[in-house]
């Protein structure tokens, strides 16, 4: 059974994109962190207030035409920090 989320705390994402993406975009994400990674590919990853801004989100990553190699909710831990 899966831990019960804090409701008050945005859940934290990382999005994995083929081609490459500079910091100049992270305002446009929303302040999520780009990271470009070495095999060409760039992580996104950073909280996300909810689903709506979660789909938001991929409608973007679509509009830039790019392909969406993967999505998945980070587990943290209460006093953790991302």
């Amino acid at each position: 059974m899966p831990d019960i989320v804090d409701a008050d705390q945005p859940t934290v994402y990382e999005i994995r994109l083929k081609g490459q993406l500079d910091h100049q975009w992270t305002d446009w994400f929303s302040g999520l962190a780009i990271t470009p990674e070495n095999n060409g590919d760039t992580l996104l990853s950073g909280p996300v207030v909810d689903q709506a801004a979660l789909h938001g989100l991929l409608r973007k990553v679509r509009d830039l035409g790019m392909p969406l190699l993967s999505i998945q909710q980070v587990e943290h831990h209460q006093g953790e920090m991302k």
